[in-house]
């Protein structure tokens, strides 16, 4: 079953009214408070709802994906869930399936979890993070989904991605000199720096044994507004929709980028060893994880998305494209002074050259 097409009578649908009449009764909560805490109105139409009764809360989620990924998700979080990983449990209906179709709009019903977002700048919860992942990461490297559930894994070689993009901001290089637009002129500027570093992600990238890099079952979206602290300080994480099968170091990837491409903790490189560091304890990183986290980080990837949506449609008083050029080279020299410190990281630790 596919997710389902965003429609005007599917918001009226996804209304408190008709959520309360015609889906919390697979629950016997049909006299809960129910309230909308989201409702996201794209091609992946997404709904979450607080529900109150009694001294319980739980959460409502309309997901967009089909029942063969739900049950893909139900087995990810089951496994963490039995493995003593905190995550909401996916809880059963009245008569035992794991989700309620409702207009073939598919739900799922979790505790709710009461309690702080992660706080990037308070350096104990990023470290925490890291430990909690390396747990996640660790307890979940046999895991396999129940039968019927989506094969969702990943087997890509990083090299071909990132020498692709390489490629393009190449490509873009001269386009930008053909075009010579106020944008064109601020990519050239700095271009030189982001082809610094995506020469230096595309020779760590060439490098790396695909067969040596450690796997298990991995979030994927492992960022601070879903790691959620409760009232004992204990760490819980939720929103497992892009979870799969993949690279331990590419859930490290996404994790640490978002939080280095901030402001307050931009690209610093003492928190980022710290947090692998305290996360190589517990689950070992071996030179290809390590090199894979180094790609994943160095390669400019604002820089090449921004230019990329850019000239592919040309608007030459694109005020909105030059905003977000602008956001994505204030801090490439600050990349570029983290690339070169986490690569002689990685080199002391090894005893052996990146590339």
């Amino acid at each position: 079953m596919p997710y389902t097409a965003v429609s005007n009578n599917s918001i009226k649908l996804l209304s408190e009214k008709n959520v309360k009449k015609y889906v919390l009764p697979s629950y016997n909560l049909e006299n809960s408070f129910i309230r909308q805490i989201k409702l996201k109105n794209t091609d992946k139409q997404r709904a979450v709802y607080k529900i109150k009764c009694g001294k319980n809360s739980y959460c409502l989620k309309k997901i967009f994906y089909t029942v063969h990924d739900l049950l893909f998700i139900y087995s990810a979080v089951e496994w963490w869930y039995r493995n003593e990983i905190n995550v909401p449990k996916i809880l059963p209906t009245n008569n035992g399936s794991r989700f309620v179709n409702y207009r073939n709009m598919l739900f799922i019903l979790t505790p709710w979890i009461d309690g702080r977002k992660c706080d990037y700048d308070n350096e104990s919860d990023f470290i925490k993070m890291g430990i909690n992942m390396a747990n996640m990461h660790i307890v979940s490297k046999k895991f396999y989904p129940i039968p019927g559930s989506a094969i969702r894994h990943n087997n890509k070689i990083l090299y071909n991605s990132v020498n692709l993009h390489l490629n393009n901001l190449l490509n873009f290089s001269n386009l930008a000199f053909n075009y010579k637009t106020s944008f064109s002129k601020i990519y050239l500027q700095y271009f030189n720096i982001a082809l610094k570093l995506a020469k230096m992600a595309c020779n760590a990238a060439l490098t790396i044994d695909n067969n040596n890099l450690s796997r298990s079952l991995c979030h994927l979206d492992y960022v601070n507004k879903n790691i959620i602290f409760d009232e004992n300080e204990d760490i819980w994480v939720i929103d497992f929709d892009n979870c799969k099968t993949d690279y331990c170091a590419h859930d490290i990837g996404y994790s640490l980028r978002r939080f280095l491409k901030r402001t307050s903790t931009n690209w610093n490189i003492k928190l980022t060893i710290q947090w692998l560091n305290s996360y190589n304890i517990i689950n070992s990183l071996n030179i290809d994880d390590l090199k894979y986290v180094f790609v994943y980080l160095v390669f400019p990837q604002s820089y090449w998305k921004v230019s990329k949506n850019y000239f592919n449609s040309i608007h030459e008083n694109n005020k909105y494209s030059i905003k977000l050029l602008e956001k994505s080279v204030n801090n490439l020299d600050a990349q570029l002074n983290f690339a070169y410190e986490f690569k002689n990281f990685i080199e002391s630790k090894f005893k052996t050259s990146l590339y």
